[in-house]
C-alpha cells in the first residue's frame, strides 16, 4: 500500500518537525526523527523485516509500553531492538487516530527531550 505509507509518513512528519529541535533523516534505511540532530524520538517503519506493519516505534514515558500494549494490543507492541528501553511500537495501520498518533509522538518528544528543550517550551506556553 504505498499509497497509505506515503499519507501516513507525510502526517507523521507533519507532526514531528512541528516539535522544537525535530529534524529527519535515515537512519538504518527508514525515516527515524530526532531532537537536536541527537536524540531519536520516532522510527517510522514499514515491513520491518518481514513484520507486515506499518508502524512508529516511540520512546516512551515509563510504565506506557505495559500500559498500552495490555489496553489495545491490536494497535500497541513492543518493538525490536528499542522495545527493552521502554519504548512501544504503534501500528499506522490499524485504526489509530491522527490524535492518538500525535499525543505518542508528543509523549516521545517529552520523554527523549534535554532539559534545555523541556524549559524553551515551558516558558513558549507560560
Amino acid at each position: 500500500m504505498p499509497g497509505a505509507r506515503d499519507e501516513a509518513l507525510a502526517m507523521v512528519r507533519e507532526i514531528c518537525l512541528a516539535l522544537p529541535g525535530a529534524s529527519e533523516r535515515p537512519s538504518h534505511g527508514s525515516p527515524a526523527f530526532f531532537i537536536d540532530d541527537k536524540h531519536t524520538f520516532v522510527m517510522f517503519l514499514d515491513d520491518h523485516h518481514g513484520d507486515g506493519r506499518l508502524a512508529l516505534w516511540c520512546a516512551a514515558p515509563e510504565g506506557a509500553q505495559a500500559l498500552l500494549t495490555a489496553s489495545a494490543p491490536g494497535r500497541y507492541f513492543v518493538p525490536p531492538y528499542v522495545g527493552h528501553r521502554g519504548w512501544i511500537g504503534l501500528r499506522l495501520d490499524r485504526d489509530a487516530t491522527r490524535d492518538e498518533i500525535a499525543g505518542v509522538i508528543e509523549d516521545a518528544w517529552l520523554d527523549r527531550a534535554p532539559k534545555r528543550r523541556l524549559a524553551e517550551l515551558d516558558e513558549s506556553s507560560g
